[in-house]
C-alpha cells in the first residue's frame, strides 16, 4: 500500500514521503496511529493544504520531548524480580513493565515508547532507549535485582549481583571492620617490657 507519512517513521521515512507498506502495518498502526494517509490524489491534496501546519505542530511537540528527555536523561529504574542463582528470572521484563516504571518515575510513557528487541530475562543493568517523539528518544537504564538491596548493589558495581559479585560486594562490606579489627589497641598483643634485674638473671 502506497502511504504519505504525516510524520517521521523510523526506517521508513520523513515528513511528507510516499513510501510503499505492507498493508496491514498500514491498517493496523499507521492510519490509526494518524501517522500517515494513503496515497490518494485528494489526500495529496490534504496534505499539501496542512503541510505548514503540520510542520508547526510537530515543531512543537519535538520542543516539548526535548525538555522531558533532560529530564529523564541518567534515570534508572530498578525492578524486583525472583530469580535463579544464575541470574535467570523466572519470567521476564516487559514494555509494559517498564512503562509503568517510568511511570512511577513521574513520566508518563506508553509501552509501544520503549524500544526493545526482545523481553529481558537476566538480573542486571540493561540500558533502554525511549522515543518521546519520532526525532527524540532518550536512554534509561533499567536496573533488575531481587531486592532493591540488591539493586542499589548492582548500580554500584554497574554490573548484575551474580554469585561471584555478592562475594565481592561481602569482601568490601566486611573489609572496614577487619581494618578496625586490627587497629584496635586492646586486639594487638601486648609485649611487656623486660626490666633490666630479669636481663641480668637471663644472661
Amino acid at each position: 500500500m502506497q502511504i504519505i507519512l504525516l510524520e517521521r517513521v523510523e526506517n521508513l521515512g520523513q515528513m511528507g514521503d510516499e513510501v510503499k507498506v505492507k498493508p496491514g502495518y498500514a491498517r493496523n498502526f499507521l492510519l490509526p496511529q494518524k501517522k500517515a494517509l494513503r496515497a490518494t490524489e485528494a489526500n495529496r491534496a490534504v496534505f499539501g493544504e496542512r503541510r505548514a501546519q503540520l510542520e508547526a505542530e510537530n515543531l512543537s511537540r519535538k520542543g516539548e520531548a526535548e525538555k522531558i528527555a533532560k529530564k529523564m536523561e541518567g534515570l534508572i529504574i530498578s525492578l524486583v524480580r525472583a530469580a535463579s542463582e544464575a541470574g535467570q528470572l523466572y519470567g521476564s521484563v516487559t514494555a509494559r513493565d517498564i512503562a509503568d516504571a517510568v511511570g512511577e518515575g513521574g513520566f508518563t510513557i506508553d509501552r509501544n515508547q520503549v524500544r526493545m528487541d526482545r523481553p529481558l530475562k537476566q538480573l542486571g543493568l540493561e540500558p533502554l532507549r525511549v522515543q518521546l517523539h519520532p526525532e527524540v528518544s532518550v536512554e534509561v537504564t533499567v536496573n533488575i535485582a531481587r531486592s532493591l538491596d540488591e539493586a542499589q548493589t548492582q548500580a554500584k558495581l554497574g554490573r548484575a549481583l551474580d554469585r561471584e559479585a555478592m562475594e565481592e560486594q561481602r569482601d568490601l562490606d566486611d573489609a572496614p571492620a577487619a581494618e578496625e579489627l586490627l587497629e584496635r589497641p586492646e586486639d594487638a598483643a601486648e609485649v611487656e617490657p623486660v626490666s633490666e634485674d630479669e636481663d641480668e638473671q637471663i644472661a
